[in-house]
This record gives structure tokens, C-alpha cells and sequence, in this order.
């Protein structure tokens, strides 16, 4: 790997000593995992913070069959956004699900299947059963990134079958199954869980005569948390004086699909953060605004968690089945 690449991948003020495990592998990148589980256990709170979109670990042959590859990946990465997720981990005691394996590999929050065939070498299908190319896959944002607006296409080339297959079978799987545990340990523990994927967005353009959203909250249009704990953050922000938008232009995507299911008391929300309020001015490099952010954002997560733990004590809910022994 090139210099650089592996910046902030072990976090410098020591918070891996309550590492809980990592897991996975990037491909062309022996012996660095894919992501990284850390947290106290058992858990001191019902949430889990989860960041896929800010790994910034770059094979060198990833950036080679890159057209652009210095900003290509800056505009995928939701930049620094796992600084935040950290801060608010270590003011929290929250759990941290961080993927390491950057974006422009393979982006952890569209579904498995969500590939754009034809940036694949001599690779299709089974016969009959290609699916129709989804929005995301005609925008070129499906599972493995093709294009990106005013850059145009991203790589030199076509990809091999054999490595898209070891991106989802070494990233993609193995990421969405340590979800899974984390979020069913949480629910066995409090009787409820909450999943906040952490994103970060350019900032909006706001409507006439009104502040643009710094915050976007996603719930799939109600259907992977429930309703208290989206008033919960519209209450929080409002309270500290931040305008927040709902599911527009960020609903979530498949990360909130597979691992929402309020029913069984596993809520997930999706929270987008304007990168001007923590990165400078180029939005590049970390700026005055990142401790005010954790600040916020772990506000957020405490007042969140007592919801979770309303939830649990609700009708459907668990009543906190281990977390009272």
C-alpha cells in the first residue's frame, strides 16, 4: 500500500484496547480486515453506531485501475466521518462498527445483487435471472461504483468476476453478519436495540427563505425504526438549534432494509451530517467544528437510548429481560 493509506485505521488515543474483534478481509491488502468491532461488553447502552462509507484502506491495485483515483475517492468517502463516530463512542460507551474497506471497493449499503453487469469482464447472471438495473445501479452508485458526476466513469477498465466475488464474499458478507450479531446481543441484553448508521453528505442547497438541513434523518419512510425515536432526534436537534429534514434526499438504503425490523424491537436510523459542519473549509481535513459535532451527536445517542429503553418496557417490547439482572 501506498503512503497514507492506512491513516487513522488504528485509532491513535488508545480506544482499541476495548476492541471487541474485527473481522472479514480487504482483498490485496494481507492481513488487514475489513472492519473493526470495538466496544464494552456487555454494553452500557442499547445503541450501536455503525460508519460503512469511511474506510480509507486503498490497495495499491485499487487505485491503479482508478481514472482519477486522489478524487474519486475523497467524493465517495464520507470523509472523517468515523472521527465523529469515535468521539461519540468514547462519550457514550456505545458500540462502533467501523468498515476499513473503502467505498470504491464495494459499498457496504446497497444489497449484494445491486451490480451493474455490464462493468463486469465476460461475467453475467444466470441465465434468465437478471434482475433490472435498480436506481442506484443507472445513477452508477450500485455495489460497486461505476461513476460519479463531473468525473464520469471511474475505472480504466472492466472487472474481473473473480474479484467482485471476493469483495462481497470478503467484505460485504462477513460486515452485515457482525451487524447482525452486535444488533441481536444488544436487543438479548435491553430487550430493544437501536442501529444509528452514521453518514456524512455535501451540504445542501436550501429552499428559498429558509436554512438548509444540516442533519438528515432516514427511516425508510417509517418502516425500519419507530416513530419516537425519529421525534426523539427532530426534538434533540431543534432543541440545540439545528434545522434537520426527513428522508429527503436520504431515506437510507439497504443497511436500514436488512437490519431494520421494529417489529422484533430492532430499530435503525440512518443520520447524515452536512461535512461543513466538522471538516474545513475545502472539506478535506477534520476543522473547529468536529468536538462541537461529538458533542452533538453523542447528546443525540444518550437521549436516543433512553427511548430504546422506553421501547423495550412498551407493548412488543422485551422489558429489558437481561439488562435488569
Amino acid at each position: 500500500m501506498r503512503k497514507g493509506q492506512l491513516e487513522d485505521m488504528i485509532d491513535p488515543s488508545g480506544d482499541n484496547d476495548s476492541q471487541q474483534g474485527s473481522g472479514g478481509r480487504i482483498p490485496d491488502a494481507p492481513g488487514i480486515p475489513a472492519f473493526v468491532l470495538s466496544g464494552q461488553e456487555p454494553s452500557p447502552i442499547p445503541v450501536l453506531i455503525a460508519v460503512p462509507h469511511a474506510g480509507r484502506a486503498y490497495p495499491a491495485r485499487l487505485l491503479d485501475g482508478m481514472r482519477k483515483p486522489g478524487a474519486v475517492c475523497v467524493r465517495l468517502e464520507d470523509r472523517f466521518v468515523d472521527r465523529v463516530a469515535r468521539g461519540v463512542a468514547r462519550a457514550t460507551g456505545a458500540p462502533l462498527l467501523l468498515a476499513q474497506a473503502p467505498r470504491a471497493m464495494i459499498d457496504l449499503n446497497r444489497a449484494p445483487d445491486d451490480i451493474d453487469w455490464e462493468m463486469v469482464k465476460r461475467a453475467s447472471p444466470a441465465e434468465g435471472r437478471r434482475p433490472l438495473p435498480s436506481r442506484r445501479v443507472r445513477s452508477g452508485l450500485g455495489l460497486i461504483p461505476r461513476r460519479l458526476s463531473g468525473f464520469g466513469e471511474i475505472w480504466r477498465g472492466r472487472l474481473e468476476e473473480a474479484d467482485l466475488r471476493a469483495r462481497i464474499d470478503l467484505v460485504h458478507e462477513p460486515y452485515h453478519a457482525a451487524l447482525s450479531r452486535a444488533l441481536a446481543g444488544l436487543c438479548d441484553r435491553w430487550g430493544a436495540a437501536l442501529l444509528l448508521d452514521l453518514h456524512s453528505m455535501p451540504p445542501l442547497v436550501p429552499r428559498p427563505g429558509s436554512e438548509p438541513a444540516r442533519f438528515v434523518v432516514g427511516d425508510r419512510f417509517g418502516a425500519s425504526c419507530h416513530g419516537s425515536l425519529v421525534g426523539t432526534a427532530f426534538s434533540h436537534f431543534a432543541a440545540e438549534g439545528w434545522e434537520v429534514a426527513h428522508n429527503r434526499p436520504y431515506a437510507g438504503g439497504y443497511v436500514l432494509d436488512r437490519h431494520g425490523a421494529p417489529g422484533e424491537s430492532i430499530h435503525a436510523m440512518q443520520l447524515e451530517i452536512d461535512r461543513s459542519c466538522y471538516l474545513d473549509s475545502q472539506l478535506l481535513e477534520p476543522g473547529a467544528g468536529m468536538e462541537p459535532m461529538i458533542d452533538l451527536v453523542s447528546g443525540l445517542v444518550r437521549r436516543l437510548a433512553a427511548t430504546v429503553c422506553e421501547l423495550a418496557q412498551g407493548p412488543g417490547g422485551k422489558r429489558w429481560a437481561q439488562a435488569a439482572e
